[in-house]
């Protein structure tokens, strides 16, 4: 897949073609589901799929104070993109500038003069241009006028809820990471070096990769399950995040027990795969309570491994 950054990059090779236009922010089911009808499409039709996307988040740039964490960050959205078969993404830089463009000329500029589109598929409840005045009444209206086909998307339903970036933030803040994966389709990931800690964990018994995270986490503290990846190796693993109150410490930590590995990852990335939640953080007595929990958390994660939940 091509990554073109910025307008001015466009080739004309890929005009016309079909645009599947959105911020697609961790690429969940319906992401997937609007992503793939854009590919079938554009096969149909014999011409190039094309992601439209912008970066960063519109909601950074408009309401940074109150402004979601990203479930994942732009290159593995890209990845993800890749996959399912689009033939290029375009990332927008988003600036306050660009958000001032009235959604009309965003149609006519970028979609039909730019990207040369004759389909554009779209979500129900995707907005455009400035104030977010553009719907998918209006762009099917435009479409009419531009000579354009608009594909709106209905709502993805899952076990009775909607597919939708903020369904699945409020499960990582509540720290159903069960519920998360099954919205996103994937587990929810984050990765980050493994650096030296204070040793505790092996102190305890228990020695812990000690992972600085590549961005800010949209998950609640607690203990999870979850599947840890680094070149060239694999392992389930018991993962604590949060502020490691028994310990008295106010730093945000990410601790990950591989099971059944020994061996030295220091400097290395690792990657967590977030599969459940086991419990909440706690506040234990001391060092002795902390061990007899550790341990339960560590039964707990090999039962559900070894019962084949997630495979």
């Amino acid at each position: 897949m091509r990554i073109l950054r910025g307008l001015a990059s466009y080739p004309p090779e890929l005009r016309p073609c079909v645009a599947a236009l959105g911020v697609f922010d961790g690429i969940h089911l319906a992401h997937s589901r609007l992503i793939e009808t854009a590919v079938e499409r554009a096969r149909a039709l014999r011409v190039p799929s094309v992601v439209c996307t912008f970066h960063p988040d519109p909601a950074s740039v408009l309401r940074p104070e109150r402004a979601p964490v990203p479930i994942a960050p732009l290159e593995d959205n890209l990845e993800r993109m890749a996959g399912i078969g689009a033939d290029a993404a375009l990332v927008i830089p988003f600036t306050l500038d660009f958000s001032r463009i009235e959604a009309e000329d965003f149609v006519e500029r970028v979609l039909v003069e730019t990207l040369g589109a004759q389909e554009v598929v779209v979500g129900f409840n995707h907005t455009f241009g400035h104030n977010a005045r553009g719907t998918a009444a209006l762009l099917t209206e435009l479409a009419s006028k531009l000579g354009f086909v608009a594909r709106v998307l209905p709502p993805l339903q899952v076990r009775g809820q909607t597919v939708s970036s903020s369904a699945i933030r409020e499960a990582l803040r509540e720290g159903d990471a069960a519920r998360a994966a099954e919205l996103l389709g994937h587990p929810y990931a984050i990765a980050g070096v493994i650096a030296r800690g204070a040793g505790r964990g092996r102190t305890l018994g228990f020695p812990t990769a000690n992972v600085r995270p590549d961005r800010p986490l949209a998950l609640a503290a607690g203990v999870y399950i979850a599947r840890a990846t680094w070149d060239g190796g694999a392992a389930n693993a018991v993962v604590n995040v949060g502020y490691r109150p028994t310990f008295g410490e106010n730093e945000y930590w990410v601790e990950a027990y591989l099971l059944d590995f020994s061996g030295d990852l220091y400097d290395r990335t690792l990657r967590l795969a977030f599969l459940d939640r086991i419990r909440p953080e706690m506040k234990f007595p001391g060092v002795e309570q902390l061990k007899r929990q550790v341990t339960r958390d560590i039964e707990a994660a090999r039962a559900r491994f070894s019962g084949g939940t997630f495979g």
